[in-house]
């Protein structure tokens, strides 16, 4: 066993031998350098940015730095192709401004004024014959009784919604073009890839216009439920591109651009989730294509029709399956009709109240997104449509044409 006393005597430190020869050293490496760098500087060893006596700094004339009083700072130029693409895309991205009238028709008639009821995004896309077109969401001139353009110069023009779209949330405005300096390319959403990168641009909070977020895509083909009348059932599957640059509100509307500077998304802060971070999600641009060119031809987009009121069949407790509707045990899931619409194509075909539709052409439907979307996405106004469905257990099927929707 050993003991220690507090007047044990610790050993005595080595004397430091190295710094000495540490010290000296140095002194010779600074020495060498002293003489070395002015022969350095006359040969091509080093670089011409090194070497150049009119190395400039930021904030000269043109863009370009001011020469420094030593002439030996370094000029670092951040200029990439980002920032390229940025400056020449930025001009095709507007503000909008939904502006509504408030008070009734009577306080209307004595002059009320005008509110700015909300604010988006958009995109110029077209410019001909004397007009612009844009494109923004649904949701941003939802209920507008004008609609305002602010131009990247902050020049404000008074603009025409076309026609709109709710369940693409898709509206296109028309202006006049003579002030308008740019319009963006179209690109593909088809063959994105996750990870490359994704740059959004658009109006932040309506106060930055030309605000810019960088990121990558996320993910494609993404399904988003979207529940338009807030009854807390979904009534749509909206297919969009996620990505992490940053797209709040404002930003509604705006471009979702690639590398090249294409054009590949409609920015939509409508589909994002609340206190979600690091999500963002847009329209995938060849989605919104064909609704977009329907909406400036004809200012709606024609979509078929039944005449029936539907909800999915998940949403009745499993002991009405049995009790109520009669269905029998290979059902696993459907559409219910709650009402017809009198004369409808549905209507006459004798499709009544209760009865449960499994099958459209004979591709199985679980649910009423999966209807709309064979409606909405794989049919045509004046196609015909064979439904299979139930009544009191017993299988039948009926065959319509379908017509417009109203």
């Amino acid at each position: 066993m050993a003991y220690f006393d507090d007047d044990h005597q610790p050993d005595q430190p080595k004397k430091r031998r190295w710094l000495g020869p540490a010290l000296l050293g140095v002194v010779i490496g600074a020495a060498i350098a002293l003489l070395a760098v002015p022969s350095m500087l006359g040969s091509d060893l080093l670089p011409e940015a090194w070497t150049n006596n009119t190395e400039t700094r930021q904030g000269g004339d043109n863009g370009l730095a001011e020469p420094s009083e030593s002439g030996g700072y370094l000029s670092v130029d951040v200029s990439s192709q980002i920032t390229d693409v940025v400056n020449d895309i930025s001009p095709a991205v507007v503000g909008v401004i939904n502006i509504q009238r408030q008070g009734d028709f009577w306080q209307q008639q004595d002059g009320q004024e005008q509110t700015e009821a909300g604010s988006g995004s958009g995109v110029i896309y077209k410019n001909t014959d004397g007009a612009a077109y844009v494109i923004t969401n649904y949701h941003v001139v939802e209920g507008a009784d004008t609609v305002e353009v602010v131009l990247s110069d902050d020049t404000r023009v008074e603009a025409d919604i076309l026609g709109s779209d709710l369940f693409s949330d898709l509206a296109v405005l028309r202006m006049n073009g003579d002030q308008v300096q740019k319009t963006i390319e179209m690109g593909s959403s088809e063959n994105i890839k996750v990870g490359e990168p994704a740059i959004a641009i658009g109006n932040p909070l309506g106060m930055f216009l030309g605000s810019v977020t960088q990121g990558v895509i996320s993910g494609t083909q993404r399904t988003i439920p979207q529940d338009f009348n807030q009854d807390g059932r979904a009534d749509w599957q909206a297919e969009v591109i996620q990505t992490d640059a940053a797209i709040n509100p404002g930003n509604s509307g705006g471009a979702l651009i690639n590398i090249d500077g294409q054009l590949i998304g409609i920015n939509s802060m409508k589909i994002n989730q609340e206190a979600v971070e690091g999500i963002g999600f847009a329209i995938p641009i060849d989605t919104a294509r064909p609704i977009v060119d329907e909406l400036e031809q004809t200012g709606q987009v024609k979509r078929p029709y039944m005449g029936v009121e539907i909800y999915s069949l998940d949403e009745v407790p499993q002991t009405e399956w049995e009790s109520t509707l009669n269905l029998p045990d290979e059902v696993e899931g459907g559409v219910y009709v709650w009402s017809v619409d009198a004369g409808s194509p549905a209507d006459r075909q004798g499709i009544a109240r209760l009865d449960v539709i499994t099958a459209v052409d004979g591709e199985q439907v679980m649910n009423m997104i999966d209807l709309r979307k064979i409606l909405y996405q794989e049919k045509q106004v004046g196609d015909s449509l064979t439904v299979t469905y139930y009544r009191d257990g017993e299988k039948q099927e009926a065959t319509f044409e379908l017509v417009e929707q109203r």
